[in-house]
């Protein structure tokens, strides 16, 4: 109907994320002052990942998370920021330093050409 009277809507809407998604299902624990939790991770790039969870967090709060991406290596430590808190979940910002973390950027990487190979979906990169 819009299209019917001049109103052309994108058919996807504009994405203004840094990195790449990835879904996963991670087994996450994380702890930051007097708070401790766990919850699983329903998605994960170079920049941050989220959660589902049922403890209570706000948003700017630090913890420190431990991801399980495989059950013979020891957990990815990694320090975040809370970004928001919705339905969705907890959106968790990674801080600079684990941004540059080799282990979390092979992970990443390696689950990025996976699911580029699985995706029917063509994704084309602005440069």
């Amino acid at each position: 109907m819009a299209s019917r009277i001049g109103l052309d809507l994108p058919k996807y809407p504009l994405d203004r994320r840094e990195h790449l998604r990835i879904p996963v299902r991670l087994y996450l624990s994380f702890s930051g002052g007097k708070v401790r939790g766990e919850g699983t991770v329903l998605d994960i790039s170079v920049g941050g990942c989220i959660i589902k969870s049922e403890t209570q967090v706000h948003r700017d709060d630090i913890f420190y998370l431990q991801l399980s991406l495989d059950d013979s290596e020891p957990p990815l430590e990694v320090a975040a920021m809370v970004r928001s808190v919705s339905a969705r979940g907890i959106a968790f910002k990674f801080l600079r330093a684990a941004q540059e973390n080799k282990r979390l950027l092979a992970f990443v990487q390696s689950r990025a050409s996976d699911h580029h190979e699985k995706s029917p979906l063509k994704v084309e990169l602005a440069g």
